[in-house]
């Protein structure tokens, strides 16, 4: 068969990518997969069954559509994943697809570990954060996102007098610090409020920075995303600091969660859950028709929730990108991007997958998150230097929570931050 080729069609949106893994070079790898009528894909999900078993589905399905080419599955741990492609690209022996945790996307693109897409499909109704794009260039697609909102009681809010916020009209800062006093005033909960605070890694500038960019902060500059100045250390960044330290002075919320979050608010060890959208089933199911979902709190500048999730490119070390771009169309319709999303329990990534998905289908319970994340996502700057980024912000978040001066902490990360940032000429293309 001749494989289906058309430039791809980007919907006129403010896109961006999310995680980990600063790598560098400085010319592109090469290899030979894709020369011998077998393709390889590459994914983390060795330690996640029922997404693995999706993908190899989609991968089975598109190898006996046609006889051209065959898709070989193979599979890592997570922990080890990064590593594993890091050292590919080294060896130049990069397989032809591999997935990418979104905030990758513009690093790997800079290091000429991926090749922009060329798809026979549009992403018309697709989630606008379930695209990778770094300069102007679409490098990945996923089939799903996650959200960020909080989660309560309806007839604990009720009580206490306490309003239920809606997406039109969420808590303000005033509110939230209301609410949070109320409910500890009765009593019932050492801890009111539970944001997650055990969480390591990329968590924290997942769940984190929204609330810095809701005070009007950032982790960078964006307009050329050359300094944290001004952005990560500036008044709005000190104000963020300031509440976070607020909310454990006056004992709304732990300075240290216990490790699972979630179960602790199904057993009734919190009234206010700050989590993602995975949790929404969980909780559905321990808490019943109680259970509300609340949009995340404006703290000046509107909600905020991070963006963007594992997604799929076409690497440069692939001998015929053809079959891989042909793999990639095939892959994205709506009944396999909603196989996807629903075995991993996520925010299915277009309109029309969304209405073969239990729950995310238009007034579905679930259909909210699709509204969080179009209305207040905010993807993780889009720029080469967004892992070294996250790892400073991760250090000075620990710092503030553990009573760090905010001043102090937050303009040393800009200081590591520039400094990584003009060691490498500014993460301009090369």
């Amino acid at each position: 068969m001749t494989h289906a080729k058309k430039r791809l069609i980007i919907a006129s949106v403010t896109l961006a990518a999310l995680a980990a893994g600063l790598v560098g070079c400085s010319s592109g790898p090469t290899g030979t997969d894709g020369r011998n009528g077998e393709i390889t894909l590459w994914t983390h999900n060795a330690g996640n069954e029922t997404e693995l078993a999706a993908i190899t589905k989609i991968v089975d399905d598109y190898n006996a559509s046609q006889s051209d080419t065959t898709v070989k599955v193979q599979a890592f741990p997570q922990d080890s994943y990064n590593d594993a492609v890091t050292a590919a690209a080294a060896a130049g022996k990069l397989p032809c697809i591999v997935d990418i945790d979104g905030p990758n996307v513009p690093n790997w693109a800079w290091a000429k570990y991926l090749t922009p897409l060329d798809l026979s499909v549009s992403f018309d109704g697709q989630l606008p954060s379930t695209l990778g794009i770094w300069n102007d260039e679409t490098y990945s697609v996923g089939y799903y996102d996650v959200a960020l909102a909080m989660f309560a009681r309806a007839s604990v809010l009720k009580e206490s007098g306490i309003r239920i916020p809606t997406i039109q009209e969420p808590w303000t800062q005033a509110e939230l610090d209301s609410a949070l006093a109320t409910l500890k005033a009765t009593g019932k909960w050492e801890y009111p409020l539970d944001i997650g605070t055990a969480g390591t890694g990329e968590w924290l500038p997942y769940a984190y920075s929204p609330f810095l960019q809701s005070f009007g902060g950032d982790l960078i500059d964006r307009s050329d995303y050359q300094s944290a100045e001004g952005a990560l250390n500036g008044p709005e960044a000190i104000a963020w600091a300031e509440w976070l330290q607020g909310l454990i002075s006056n004992g709304y919320m732990a300075k240290k969660s216990g490790a699972d979050s979630t179960l602790d608010f199904q057993n009734g060890k919190s009234a206010i859950l700050y989590t993602g959208s995975w949790a929404a089933a969980s909780n559905q199911e321990a808490v019943g028709d109680d259970l509300v979902v609340l949009p995340t709190v404006d703290l000046g500048n509107g909600p905020k929730v991070g963006g963007g999730s594992w997604q799929w490119g076409v690497t440069t070390g692939c001998a015929d990108t053809e079959a891989a771009m042909d793999y990639l169309s095939f892959s994205l319709s709506p009944e396999n991007v909603a196989a996807v999303a629903k075995a991993v329990g996520t925010i299915p990534a277009t309109d029309a997958a969304a209405e073969l998905v239990d729950g995310y289908e238009t007034d579905g319970q679930f259909a909210i998150f699709r509204e969080f994340s179009k209305e207040y996502a905010v993807l993780r700057p889009e720029t080469p230097a967004y892992p070294f980024i996250a790892t400073e912000f991760g250090k000075a978040f620990s710092d503030i929570i553990n009573g760090g001066d905010p001043k102090t902490v937050l303009d040393a990360a800009v200081k590591a931050i520039d400094t990584n940032i003009k060691s490498n000429g500014g993460y301009v293309q090369q």
